[in-house]
């Protein structure tokens, strides 16, 4: 079921293999050790310490804590446990690497510190650096997947997601924000974009989707704009999926935005029953769609 670095075929794993959590922030480990564990899987969790959930204790058959930089201790658990199956679930915060005071913060293990000088002449795009993360697991015999192999259900599916549907102008927002964001994620940069009028509001960088919308309500000040989320199109669906939960809603809903369209089937939507819900109680609108749709919408 798993896909790997190095071969294209998956790997088929049966109930009760054991399979590793590289757990970040949010409700999306937990979902995905849920999912496992209920398929009879035994899950054993390493989570990033003031990122993972202690929900995730109780849901794992192992679990560890440690420091985001210190990739030898992760490993080192994994093969502890013989773990060969690993998945990545949950938000990392990012900015933390730009810190003055970095080093002392995150306290890098000497596997970590020779991951990073190998990229010292290599860009720091997210692509960048998690697939670098995969080649050293990768080089103790620790090969990663997708999380969404265990739970795909929790992709958007196409159409009308809430009552209220987008109007003539929105729908125009949403073409134009559609392909700015293709290619902010070609370029690896961002997966979000907030558009007003046919105009770029708001691209998302290192900050991550909810701050690119506070910036957006605080340069349109009059709201109504519309947020647009999609996948890269080179995504990899090991990691860094496009995701959208209650947050996402509360977020825009206090910037001010009244549009949220995201791809279909490439785009996570956790608590989908009580973001729906909220949605519709805040008159937001959600979409979801696929892109020969917004070829169509911008040809016509």
């Amino acid at each position: 079921m798993l896909k790997l670095v190095t071969e294209p075929e998956l790997i088929k794993l049966a109930p009760p293999a054991k399979i590793g959590l590289l757990a970040g922030a949010g409700s999306f480990p937990i979902t995905f050790a849920k999912a496992a564990q209920a398929q009879g899987f035994r899950v054993h969790t390493y989570g990033v310490d003031g990122m993972a959930s202690d929900e995730l204790l109780s849901l794992s058959d192992k679990m560890r804590f440690g420091p985001l930089a210190q990739l030898g201790r992760s490993i080192r658990f994994f093969k502890r446990h013989n773990v060969e199956h690993v998945v990545m679930a949950g938000k990392i915060e990012k900015t933390v690497l730009f810190d003055p005071w970095r080093i002392f913060k995150l306290l890098p293990d000497w596997r970590t510190t020779q991951m990073w000088f190998n990229l010292a002449t290599q860009n720091k795009k997210d692509d960048t650096i998690l697939l670098a993360v995969i080649r050293e697991f990768e080089k103790d015999g620790i090969r990663f997947g997708s999380a969404l192999d265990y739970c795909p259900e929790i992709l958007v599916s196409h159409g009308f997601l809430t009552q209220r549907k987008p109007t003539s102008a929105q729908w125009k927002d949403i073409a134009f924000g559609w392909e700015l964001a293709k290619e902010m994620g070609r370029l690896d940069v961002g997966q979000t974009v907030v558009v007003n009028d046919q105009a770029a509001i708001a691209i998302e960088a290192i900050e991550g989707t909810d701050k690119a919308i506070r910036r957006a309500g605080e340069l349109c000040r009059r709201g109504g704009f519309t947020v647009v989320k999609v996948a890269k199109p080179q995504q990899d669906m090991r990691f860094d999926v496009p995701t959208i939960g209650l947050n996402t809603i509360h977020t825009i809903h206090e910037a001010g935005g009244k549009v949220l369209a995201v791809e279909a089937a490439k785009t996570i939507l956790l608590d989908e029953p009580e973001v729906l819900k909220l949605a519709d109680r805040l008159g937001i609108t959600i979409v979801a769609l696929h892109a020969d749709e917004i070829q169509l919408k911008i040809a016509a």
